[in-house]
């Protein structure tokens, strides 16, 4: 009977690890596996390999380095992008090119961790993208968004739609705040949260969170101006 109260363990995250530096990855594969919420379901030396191991394995996220061959990581996001697949990104990445991250946010990733950042970073920016979250530093979100605002997507729709309430939790968003952050500063529930969002992406075409903290940051800086 006292079986039926404990807690179930949570459904793994599945991972595929794409980086073309063999130690490394065989290291990635034995550190992720430490964590009792992780699967490696597959590691890939190429872009190409990268791409099939996503396409055969629907891991919820792909942890992927910038340069490889045979199709290096920007193509990787690009064509994953281009095929509407599930899977969110988590860049890994020795580079220290603000060009490099902006692209890749461009391209879809919803995370990125510097090689010289320690373990911990890279298991919270795998859960964070794994829950629907963005995961980038704080440095590195307002160089990328500060960037965007300036070039934004011209096919998005604008925010005047949106109710007053669904103007403030865009706000919220657009200061990095998640749903349970949001629902606490708002004095509701995340349920509700969530379905405001739900009306909010569909009022302003915002494909995610980063797109609506884009269109929310442009707009501040308009009535700046």
């Amino acid at each position: 009977m006292g079986n039926r109260t404990t807690l179930a363990p949570p459904l793994k995250i599945r991972i595929v690890i794409a980086d073309d530096h063999a130690v490394l990855r065989e290291s990635l594969v034995m550190l992720l596996g430490t964590q009792a919420d992780f699967e490696v379901v597959g590691s890939a030396s190429t872009g190409n390999e990268a791409l099939e191991l996503v396409k055969h394995n629907s891991p919820h996220v792909l942890v992927l380095d910038l340069f490889m061959p045979e199709g290096d990581g920007f193509e990787v996001l690009r064509t994953l992008d281009h095929a509407g697949a599930r899977v969110a990104s988590v860049v890994l990445t020795g580079s220290d090119n603000q060009a490099d991250y902006v692209q890749t946010v461009r391209l879809g990733a919803r995370g990125l961790v510097l090689k010289s950042d320690g373990p911990a970073k890279l298991f919270s920016a795998i859960r964070n993208v794994a829950a629907g979250e963005l995961a980038f530093s704080d440095e590195i979100a307002h160089k990328v968004l500060g960037a965007m605002v300036h070039d934004p997507h011209p096919e998005l729709a604008s925010m005047a739609r949106l109710s007053e309430r669904e103007r403030q939790i865009s706000m919220l968003v657009a200061r990095g705040l998640k749903n349970k952050d949001i629902a606490a500063e708002l004095t509701i529930s995340e349920n509700t949260v969530k379905r405001h969002l739900q009306s909010i992406f569909s009022k302003t075409g915002a494909r995610d969170r980063l797109e609506l903290a884009v269109m929310a940051l442009t707009e501040i800086s308009r009535s700046a101006a």
